[in-house]
């Protein structure tokens, strides 16, 4: 109606008539969104580029095809609004379940009961009010009104949950591709004698089954760090993924020097271990077969010079059921993962 009403006043004034900027203008009139503007352009260009060619305009937008007619058939030049998106807010709003009297019974008796889980409390709740209440509406109430014994251990353990979200589990890995350093397993023993500790870093690569392992006198990340740097040299900087179950020692400067070499990580589920079989068994070998019989030392040094005999022996001497009998190394140059020329540097 508008449209043939200022159609007929531009003709009284011999005025040409444009409709297309009539559109334009009628849009900025209205405030319509930057995006209903784009989709004015997509007909406006539909209209003028000659034939009513929608390929042409398709091609030119670079827009999907049933994305153009979509709008194209719900266009009306006499409502412009018609090319706005509709709001996806639902139809139908979920409605609050608690009532006011139930939050308040809860609030009441969670704070005489502070410690105790939201099941015990629904036993309380019927017990005393005679009604049945859901446990969900329990743990609502004390999440909304953070009735907790401990705010701050709270506020730690769900920092802890939101990482552990984030992290993704080696069960997530699509195809695992044979070769050399494309999935390291990662893993740490810790040995106790004489009211002394170290701790065992391992290392086993998933396809050729070639391990290394070193001892350090602390669990931290920076311990960690070293043997990544070690292990990356070893191979070459050949490592595409990593994989270790929660530890501490895998956490801080073992992720960044791990973003820093572009080595993807991936994590064992918690109380797991046979996420990591692999490692777990050359864990169980450096310990049945080295470690028990005799070879501990407090000293770090003699300790790790001893250890570097026994993953030469294990990596060049030792055949292995899983690889039809050969050493990893004969594995490993069979099927053109190493070069011959290889040397037993894995003591490094």
């Amino acid at each position: 109606m508008v449209f043939e009403q200022y159609r007929a006043a531009l003709k009284k004034l011999s005025i040409p008539f444009n409709k297309y900027q009539f559109w334009r203008r009628v849009a900025k009139t209205l405030k319509l969104s930057s995006e209903a503007r784009r989709r004015l352009e997509w007909i406006i260009y539909y209209h003028t580029g000659g034939d009513r060619n929608a390929s042409l305009t398709i091609r030119h937008f670079n827009i999907h095809r049933s994305q153009f007619y979509y709008w194209l058939n719900r266009f009306d030049e006499n409502n412009l609004r018609t090319l706005e998106s509709n709001s996806t807010a639902p139809i139908n709003r979920r409605k609050r379940m608690i009532t006011y009297t139930e939050e308040q019974r809860i609030i009441k008796i969670r704070k005489e009961h502070m410690h105790w889980g939201k099941m015990k409390l629904v036993k309380i709740y019927e017990k005393e009010y005679g009604e049945e209440i859901s446990s969900w509406k329990i743990q609502y109430t004390v999440k909304n009104f953070r009735l907790y014994p401990n705010l701050k251990k709270n506020a730690r353990i769900q920092v802890k949950r939101k990482r552990a979200l984030k992290k993704k589990r080696i069960t997530e890995m699509g195809r695992k591709i044979p070769k050399l350093g494309f999935l390291l397993h990662f893993d740490t023993i810790e040995i106790r004698y004489n009211g002394l500790r170290r701790y065992i870093i391992t290392m086993i690569d998933d396809y050729t089954k070639l391990a290394f392992a070193r001892v350090y006198r602390n669990k931290s990340s920076l311990s960690a760090k070293d043997f990544l740097l070690r292990v990356d040299y070893l191979l070459d900087g050949q490592i595409k993924n990593a994989h270790s179950d929660n530890g501490s020692e895998f956490g801080k400067y073992f992720k960044d020097l791990s973003k820093k070499l572009e080595i993807a990580r991936y994590y064992s589920r918690p109380h797991t271990p046979k996420d990591n079989p692999s490692n777990e068994r050359f864990n169980q070998t450096l310990q049945k077969e080295w470690l028990n019989n005799g070879n501990f030392v407090p000293d770090v040094n003699l300790f790790n010079s001893r250890l570097k005999e026994f993953i030469i022996e294990y990596n060049f001497v030792r055949p292995h059921e899983n690889l039809k009998y050969l050493t990893p190394i004969e594995f490993s140059i069979k099927h053109r993962q190493l070069s011959e020329r290889y040397s037993s540097c894995t003591g490094y």
